[in-house]
């Protein structure tokens, strides 16, 4: 009955996802229980998805190492930065230029392979992109946010990126040792069932970074929606732009850096700064996850037109 539980999880995780993020805002008092565990709640999605990422895969792309240096730019230096100068342009409250800025930064979600595969696209790609990015964010955010953009987020950029790489570091290594002890065939068989304990943890963690919001739902109406207005427009913004930089590579491709570039890992970030972070910052992660897990529904017939595939939903 669990292994079925677990296989139902993640035979639907987007749409448990989603219902998360509204159960954390409709059940308060369970987002401030959760909320003191959103560290493992994310590390142990973040390891499970770098245990089920086929690491072979990066071989297809070993002979284009230019086009992984590519893509790695694009998603950690490039993007940042054309955000952070039309942030700073537009009358945005400072957290909030802030909040739109780091989420740019930080690397794809640790699910886009998952979610490539259920929308058609690359996952291939996706595999590369989240593989590298995650394994250089340590080295390229603390920098950027601390450095060259003068963000100011209460923390050392040494302290930043120490904590940044431990956290990613710790990942990878229990990743490693897992895929070593386990081993491909048993992987294979509980892929599902290692999905849906990710899934698990990933609601749980929506659920915890909602801790606050409904309070400052009702206190602060036009706050949240202003959030949410940015979010939306900042996650359709920035797919469209690396589904158009990425188009020459054929549109199963595109898509998939244009759905990359646009869902970022802003837990990795929120977890990396635990304490430091600014209120309204946490405000931005946490209402950001609404369109991060409500899009994929909403623009599947959208990706299926667009590859030539029937548009029925």
């Amino acid at each position: 009955m669990i292994v079925a539980g677990l296989d139902f999880l993640g035979r639907h995780a987007t749409r448990f996802m989603a219902a998360g993020a509204f159960a954390g805002l409709a059940l308060p008092p369970l987002a401030d229980l959760v909320r003191p565990l959103l560290v493992p709640l994310l590390l142990v999605p973040l390891t499970i998805a770098l245990v089920r990422l086929d690491w072979r895969a990066l071989a297809a792309y070993g002979r284009r190492p230019l086009l992984i240096a590519m893509i790695a730019a694009w998603l950690l230096l490039v993007c940042p930065l054309a955000v952070w100068a039309i942030a700073r342009e537009l009358p945005l409250p400072p957290a909030l230029s802030l909040a739109v800025v780091l989420m740019a930064a930080a690397p794809p979600i640790v699910s886009s392979p998952a979610i490539a595969l259920f929308l058609g696209l690359d996952a291939a790609l996706a595999v590369v992109a989240v593989l590298a990015t995650t394994a250089l964010v340590p080295f390229t955010l603390p920098p950027l946010a601390l450095g060259l953009l003068g963000l100011d987020i209460a923390i050392g950029r040494l302290e930043f990126m120490l904590r940044l790489a431990a956290f990613v570091g710790v990942a990878f290594a229990v990743a490693l040792i897992a895929r070593r002890v386990l081993g491909a065939p048993w992987l294979a068989r509980h892929g599902r069932a290692l999905d849906g304990i990710s899934v698990l943890n990933l609601v749980l963690f929506v659920i915890g970074i909602m801790a606050g919001v409904t309070d400052v739902l009702w206190a602060r109406p036009q706050v949240v929606a202003l959030t949410l207005l940015v979010a939306v427009v900042a996650n359709v913004v920035l797919q469209i732009a690396g589904a158009a930089v990425a188009w020459p590579l054929g549109r199963p491709a595109a898509l998939a850096m244009g759905w990359m570039t646009g869902n970022c890992n802003m837990g990795l970030v929120l977890v990396t700064l635990a304490d430091k972070a600014d209120f309204d910052v946490i405000l931005f992660f946490a209402v950001a996850q609404i369109p991060m897990y409500v899009l994929p529904g909403l623009l599947t017939p959208l990706y299926r037109r667009l590859l030539g595939r029937a548009s029925a939903a």
